[in-house]
C-alpha cells in the first residue's frame, strides 16, 4: 500500500479551513500533517481537535516536508505563505482571494511553477451539486447563446480581521465578488472586459470597509452581467447566505441556487441543514487527487487571479464613478 498524502494547514484564520480539515480526514489515503498558526491558542486547539502536530510557525511545519499544504490565512499573508511552500516543494491549494493585489497573484504564479509545484485556488463552489447540473444544462444549449447574466452572493458579516482592509484587501466586495466572477469565467469560458461598480456602507456604519457592492460586468463576447454582492445576513438568518445566478439566452431562462439542497430544522432558532453533497469535499477530492496524479489544477491560480481583477477592477471603478477596462495595469 503507498504511503498516505500528508498535508499541513498553513492558519486556521479563516473559517473555511475548518471545512476543508473535516473533510480531508474522511478522504482515505490523506494524512494531515500538522497545523502551522501563529495565533498559538487557535492553532493548538484545531491540531488537538484534528488529531496532529501543532506548529508555531509555517517554517516548522515545511520542515517536516508535506506532501502539499492550503493557505487558510488572512488575505495579505497568502503570497508570503504560498512562497514558502512552493520552496519547500509542497503542493498548494490557496483561500480565495489569492491575494490582494495583481502583483502579488503573479508572485505565486511564477513561483509555484518555477519550484514545479502546483498552485490551486480554493473556489469550492464550482463542486455545489445545483451549480454542477446547472453548467452542464448550459454547455448542452439548454438556452442557447447566453445574452445575460445577474447573480448574488449575501453572507453574514465575518467581523475580525475580514473587516480589516490592511489584512483583507477590502470588505464584501473582495470577500464575494470572486465567487461568482470564478463561476460566470467557469460557464462562459470568457472573460470580464469592463466592470462599473457602487459600494457603500449601509449595513454596519461603523466598519473601516464597505459592507454592500453592485458590479455591472461585461465580458469579451458581449455577455454582460450584474452582481450583488454584501454581507447583509443578519445572525438570525438560517443560513449564511447565499450564491445564486440566472442566466437569459436566446432560447430560455436558467436559475441555480448553489446552496439550495437543505433541510429546515426548528430549535433554538430556525436554520438550514445541507444535506447535498459538500462543496468543500469536493474540493478537498480534486486537491487530492491534482497531488497524488500530478495533473494540472481544475481550478488555477490564473483562475484565482481573474477573479480577483474583476473585484480590484470594482473598487478602482467605485472611487472613480466610472467604468473601468479589464485587464488592470499594476
Amino acid at each position: 500500500m503507498s504511503r498516505p498524502i500528508r498535508i499541513g494547514f498553513i492558519s486556521f484564520a479563516h473559517m473555511h479551513a475548518v471545512g476543508y480539515a473535516y473533510c480531508l480526514k474522511e478522504i482515505e489515503g490523506v494524512e494531515i500533517a500538522g497545523v502551522a498558526d501563529g495565533d498559538r491558542p487557535r492553532g493548538k486547539l484545531w491540531a488537538g481537535r484534528l488529531g496532529t502536530r501543532y506548529f508555531p510557525n509555517t517554517k516548522d511545519l515545511l520542515s517536516t516536508r508535506p506532501d502539499a499544504v492550503v493557505v487558510t490565512s488572512e488575505n495579505v499573508r497568502h503570497t508570503a505563505d504560498v512562497l514558502a511552500a512552493a520552496a519547500a516543494g509542497a503542493h498548494v491549494l490557496c483561500e480565495k482571494p489569492i491575494a490582494t493585489n495583481i502583483r502579488d497573484a503573479e508572485r505565486q504564479i511564477k513561483g509555484c511553477r518555477e519550484a514545479g509545484v502546483i498552485l490551486e485556488t480554493a473556489f469550492p463552489v464550482r463542486f455545489s451539486p445545483p451549480v454542477m447540473r446547472a453548467r452542464r444544462l448550459f454547455k448542452e444549449g439548454a438556452i442557447g447563446r447566453l445574452l445575460a447574466a445577474k447573480a448574488t452572493n449575501h453572507g453574514s458579516m465575518p467581523g475580525g480581521w475580514f473587516t480589516n482592509p490592511r489584512l483583507s484587501g477590502g470588505g464584501a466586495v473582495i470577500d464575494h465578488t470572486v465567487h461568482v466572477v470564478d463561476l460566470l469565467r467557469w460557464f462562459l469560458e470568457d472573460e470580464v472586459v469592463e466592470v462599473y461598480a457602487e459600494t457603500g456602507r449601509l449595513i454596519y456604519p461603523r466598519l473601516k470597509c464597505e459592507d454592500c457592492g453592485l458590479l455591472s460586468m461585461k465580458f469579451k463576447s458581449g455577455v454582460f452581467a450584474t452582481l450583488d454582492t454584501s454581507w447583509s445576513r443578519l445572525p438570525s438568518f438560517p443560513i449564511w447566505g447565499d450564491v445564486t445566478m440566472t442566466l437569459w439566452g436566446d432560447k430560455g431562462r436558467l436559475s441555480v441556487d448553489a446552496f439550495s439542497q437543505n433541510v429546515t430544522v426548528y430549535g433554538d432558532r430556525v436554520r438550514f441543514e445541507g444535506w447535498g453533497s459538500s462543496p468543500d469535499m469536493g474540493l478537498m477530492q480534486d486537491f487530492v487527487e491534482t497531488v497524488r496524479t500530478g495533473r494540472e489544477p481544475s481550478i488555477s491560480g490564473t483562475d484565482g487571479m481573474r477573479a480577483l481583477e474583476v473585484a480590484l477592477g470594482a473598487y478602482r471603478s467605485a472611487r472613480k464613478g466610472a467604468p473601468v477596462r479589464l485587464p488592470l495595469s499594476c
